[in-house]
C-alpha cells in the first residue's frame, strides 16, 4: 500500500514540476510573438471566436436560471429588487469566470489536446525538432497567448450577456416583476471595480491553466487513436479540477 501511495505521490510531483517547466518555457518564448503573430490569431480564433455562439447560450441560460431562483426566494421576504445585485455579483464572482472556463476547456482545450497528440504520435513534433524548430515555440506559445487573452475576454462577455438574461426574465416573470432601472440600480450599487477585477483575474489564471494542461497533455501523448482520446480526456478532466482548486485559492485570497 504505502509503495502504490509513494508512487502516485512521485508521479504527481513530476507531473506538477514539468507543468511549470512548460509554463517557464512558454514564457520565456513570449518574445518571440511578434513572430508568430499569425498563429496568436489563428488560435485565438479557434479559441475566442468559434465558442462565442456557445458562451452565448450557456452565460444567458445561467443568468435566467440565477434570477428566476434568487427572485422565487426573495419575492416571499418582498426583497426582490435586490435581484440584479445578487445576479451582478454571482456572475462576475464565480458563474461567469467558471462556467465560461469550463466552457473552454471542454471545447477548445480537447481540440488543442488532440491536435498536439496526434502531432506526437505520428512523430511530426520529432519532424520540427529536425527542422531546429522548437515545439514550445512553435506550438505552444501561441495557445497560451490566446488562452491569456480569449478567456479574459470571453468571461466579460459572458457576464454582461448573463446579467442580461437576468434582467429579462427579472422583468417579465410576473411572480417576480421589477423593472429593468430597479434592476441596473441593484446591479449599480452591489458591483464594484474590485468584485471586476476579480472575475478578469481568475478568469486570466483559468486561461493559463486550460493553455498548459492541454497543450502538456498533447506532448505527453503516447500510443495510437486510444492515447490520443485519453490525452484528450485526461487534458479536460485535470483542467476541471485545477480550474475548481485555483477558484478555491483565489477566492480565499481576494476575500
Amino acid at each position: 500500500m504505502f509503495e502504490r501511495v509513494g508512487k502516485r505521490v512521485i508521479a504527481f510531483n513530476e507531473i506538477v514540476g514539468e507543468m511549470v517547466m512548460l509554463l517557464c518555457q512558454t514564457v520565456w518564448f513570449f518574445r518571440e510573438a511578434p513572430r508568430n503573430i499569425l498563429s496568436i490569431f489563428t488560435q485565438m480564433s479557434i479559441i475566442g471566436y468559434e465558442t462565442l455562439p456557445m458562451a452565448s447560450v450557456m452565460a444567458f441560460f445561467v443568468g435566467m436560471v440565477l434570477a428566476l431562483q434568487t427572485g422565487a426566494e426573495l419575492q416571499k421576504y418582498g426583497t426582490q429588487n435586490i435581484i440584479g445585485g445578487i445576479v451582478g455579483l454571482s456572475m462576475v464572482r464565480e458563474l461567469g469566470p467558471v462556467m465560461t472556463s469550463f466552457l473552454v476547456a471542454g471545447r477548445a482545450g480537447s481540440a488543442m489536446a488532440a491536435e498536439i497528440g496526434v502531432m506526437k504520435v505520428y512523430e511530426e513534433i520529432d519532424a520540427l525538432k529536425t527542422l531546429d524548430i522548437n515545439p514550445v515555440r512553435y506550438l505552444a506559445m501561441p495557445r497560451l497567448i490566446a488562452c491569456l487573452i480569449c478567456v479574459p475576454a470571453l468571461v466579460i462577455y459572458a457576464d454582461f450577456v448573463g446579467i442580461l438574461g437576468g434582467a429579462l426574465l427579472s422583468h417579465l416573470h410576473p411572480k417576480i416583476f421589477i423593472s429593468y432601472s430597479t434592476y441596473y440600480d441593484s446591479l449599480n450599487t452591489a458591483l464594484k471595480l474590485k468584485e471586476i477585477g476579480a472575475g478578469l483575474l481568475k478568469a486570466t489564471v483559468f486561461g493559463c491553466i486550460i493553455g498548459v494542461v492541454s497543450c502538456y497533455t498533447g506532448f505527453k501523448t503516447t500510443g495510437g487513436a486510444r492515447g490520443i482520446a485519453q490525452s484528450t480526456t485526461r487534458a479536460v478532466v485535470l483542467s476541471f479540477m485545477l480550474i475548481l482548486a485555483a477558484d478555491y485559492f483565489l477566492t480565499r485570497l481576494l476575500l
